[in-house]
């Protein structure tokens, strides 16, 4: 078994494997001195039954839900759909093994069960059957109830079963996500006879629940996909006022003039008034499928406005709402980044962008403390450190000029190298990544006024290839040709 201790019996010998079990099991649970001290995601599982009243001794799965509202409780299971995809990954493997596959939902009730028909006819007899609850609280430590539990794959062997019962049975399970909240949605389970067992068994049941939860991925988008397409003139209905589109859960699946929104909006059954966590306030109105969040302008126009002019090789300016804010070149270097990342960072991703491998969140944490006091906390916030204000900043309008293909536009915002004193290495690699790319565009186009721009830059001035092009596309008449001409002739000098 692939979670067992060294030095203990190998599961290639599951009788003596089992007689160990049963003697750790008995020991602890008599108080006295044991062979060895039981696993700790299984004396974790022990002590949460025992303290449920779970009765090692007499211990049995109450039946829930007959075979009728078994059927009723499947047709609504979130896991219904990718029933064929576990059915042909781990079914077959199960009839050969003569184990059998369970599926349970989030309190651990068995939902499907499918396998080897001996085995089958075994589970019968110890309620391991559908409409049965296998929850810790219930039946005590079980590889369905530990991993509902911790959220965590595990494999239970034998006398690992708090209930004795069970100690002839071996099973492995793992836990199925929604991948819309991260909620679990239930377990994926292969049980057997002990002497059955099979290390690769959690392998399995782990890839198997992966399997699952890319399908449902999958599933999930082409919903967002058809529910976008059926409401987005809902959308387009408001006209360029702030407004997004909403999953039934609250996911923004498309925004229009709202600035950064979260991934999520916090919403009541049937929407209603809602406050975004940057403070802005909005209404939230229920469609067919999905709502409409609307956002007031009001809310809006109180953003506060920082504006950035990084890119030059004198000195960088700051204003929040037209008043010049002084600042530190480190706090230019965090602003940036926060900038490129309007979804937020954490202080050790912060810190590894500014400072390379040697980055500590701890220093940043400090910066940040200095920022907010400099520029207020309605503009720089945390957890993570994201900002909250309407930024304009001079190499944001480049990277969107450079986007939607506005060689004109680069052009003309780019005046210089990115914060050029920067040793930090992301803004060192985001200035040589805009400079170049902006020098590439202006000399594919072959503009004149383009390839004037950039060469009145300090990235330009000597740029021999940008001069020779002026020298080519401008006219005879024009002024700069002169100028050029002579800047070439220094050059070649």
């Amino acid at each position: 078994m692939a979670e067992r201790p060294a030095g203990e019996s190998s599961p290639r010998d599951p009788q003596a494997y089992a007689r160990l079990l049963k003697d750790v099991h008995d020991a602890v649970l008599s108080g006295v001195p044991a062979p060895r001290s039981p696993r700790s995601i299984v004396s974790a599982s022990w002590n949460r039954s025992l303290a449920a009243h779970v009765d090692p001794d007499t211990g049995v799965a109450p039946l829930v839900y007959d075979s009728g509202e078994v059927n009723g409780l499947r047709d609504e299971h979130p896991l219904a759909p990718v029933l064929p995809i576990l059915r042909q990954t781990l079914v077959s493997i199960a009839d050969d093994a003569e184990h059998m596959m369970i599926v349970t939902d989030a309190a651990g009730h068995i939902l499907w069960r499918e396998g080897a028909a001996g085995v089958l006819r075994r589970a019968d007899g110890v309620m391991l059957a559908e409409g049965t609850r296998w929850s810790e609280d219930v039946i005590g430590t079980n590889a369905m109830g530990t991993t509902l539990a911790t959220g965590e794959p595990v494999q239970i062997y034998s006398a690992e079963h708090l209930v004795r019962t069970y100690h002839g049975w071996t099973c492995a399970a793992a836990p199925v996500r929604d991948p819309e909240t991260g909620a679990l949605l239930g377990s994926i389970d292969v049980s057997g006879p002990l002497r059955t067992v099979h290390p690769a068994m959690l392998a399995l049941v782990t890839a198997a629940a992966q399997l699952a939860e890319g399908q449902l991925r999958a599933r999930l988008a082409m919903r967002d996909e058809r529910l976008r397409a059926a409401n987005m003139t809902h959308l387009e209905a408001l006209r360029g006022a702030p407004g997004a589109l909403l999953s039934a859960k609250g996911r923004v699946l498309a925004a229009e003039s709202c600035g950064d929104l979260p991934s999520t909006v916090d919403i009541r059954p049937g929407g209603g008034a809602v406050t975004l966590p940057d403070g802005r306030l909005g209404t939230v109105e229920p469609l067919s499928e999905g709502y409409l969040l609307r956002l007031r302008n009001r809310g809006a126009s109180r953003r506060p406005r920082l504006a950035l002019e990084f890119l030059t090789d004198g000195p960088p300016s700051t204003t929040v709402d037209g008043r010049e804010v002084p600042f530190t070149l480190r706090h230019a270097e965090i602003l940036t980044l926060l900038a490129l990342n309007p979804g937020g960072l954490s202080a050790e991703r912060l810190a590894l962008l500014l400072y390379g491998e040697s980055g500590n969140p701890v220093t940043v944490r400090a910066e940040i403390h200095r920022l907010r006091t400099r520029l207020g906390s309605d503009i720089v916030q945390t957890r993570p450190y994201r900002l909250s204000a309407e930024v304009d900043a001079d190499f944001l309008r480049v990277r969107a000029a450079l986007k939607r293909g506005d060689v004109a536009a680069a052009a003309d915002a780019f005046r210089g190298p990115l914060l050029a004193e920067s040793e930090s290495p992301a803004v060192r690699e985001e200035r040589e990544a805009v400079t170049a790319s902006v020098r590439r565009v202006v000399l594919g186009s072959g503009d004149a006024s383009a390839l004037w721009s950039y060469w009145e830059t300090p990235c330009g001035a000597d740029d021999l290839e940008i001069v020779d092009a002026l020298c080519r596309v401008l006219p005879d008449g024009d002024p700069r040709r002169a100028v050029a001409f002579t800047h070439r002739n220094r050059l070649d000098r």
